[in-house]
């Protein structure tokens, strides 16, 4: 039976989120001319805001205009490669360090469970020793391209432990998993929370704090 630790990502690993900063990245070092379509994505930001799109609209529109609607793997591997070793290099709590050691020490399986995308979440979380990722995936064509569609269900709130359950049970660990730990910053997570043995809020946001307190959850700051 193995134990699990289960970690959102931005803001609760990283100090801050990394959607934006990843398309940034490539745009700067792949395609600068698509810097012209910043004006584009802040529009986009607020019709999210104002609750015009949804968050995987949202994603899919700011890709399709800073990365392109298609791009083929090998040209993408090394923008995700550099930016992954950026993020390990500046972007990472303290105290998401440490608990990864523990928990890594304590021998349960760790699992990245987090909103952005896989496409390079997935070197992130390998520079970090998990064992496992979840998150949002990428819709690859015929064509061998990742397009700027998402493949399924945006890794966010309820859809996240949907998708942790889909894991689950993809992984052979429904009914057979031992003490959970779960963390995050923000409390859209709260299902995953709610499904967690030891739900651990770290440097929560004051919604979460508020959730936290009156729910008896461990509260952490990781710095």
């Amino acid at each position: 039976m193995s134990d699990l630790a289960v970690y959102d990502m931005d803001r609760t690993v990283t100090r801050h989120a990394t959607y934006t900063p990843f398309l940034l990245h490539c745009a700067t070092r792949r395609a600068p001319w698509r810097l012209l379509f910043l004006p584009v994505v802040i529009l986009s930001m607020l019709a999210y805001v104002l609750s015009l799109i949804d968050r995987a609209k949202l994603k899919e529109i700011n890709h399709h205009l800073l990365l392109g609607r298609t791009i083929h793997p090998r040209d993408l591997k090394p923008l995700v490669e550099s930016f992954a070793e950026k993020q390990v290099a500046t972007n990472i709590r303290p105290g998401a360090r440490a608990a990864i050691a523990r928990d890594r020490a304590e021998g349960r399986r760790l699992v990245l469970a987090t909103a952005s995308y896989r496409l390079y979440a997935d070197a992130i979380a390998e520079r970090l020793g998990f064992d496992d990722v979840i998150g949002t995936g990428s819709i690859i064509g015929l064509d061998d391209r990742v397009h700027a569609k998402i493949a399924g269900e945006n890794c966010y709130g309820p859809a996240k432990l949907r998708m942790i359950d889909d894991w689950v049970e993809a992984s052979g660990l429904k009914g057979a998993h031992g003490h959970v730990r779960f963390y995050s910053d923000h409390v859209s997570d709260r299902p995953a929370f709610e499904w967690a043995d030891e739900p651990v809020a770290v440097n929560p946001h004051a919604k979460l704090r508020r959730l936290a307190i009156e729910r008896r959850w461990a509260i952490e700051d990781w710095g």
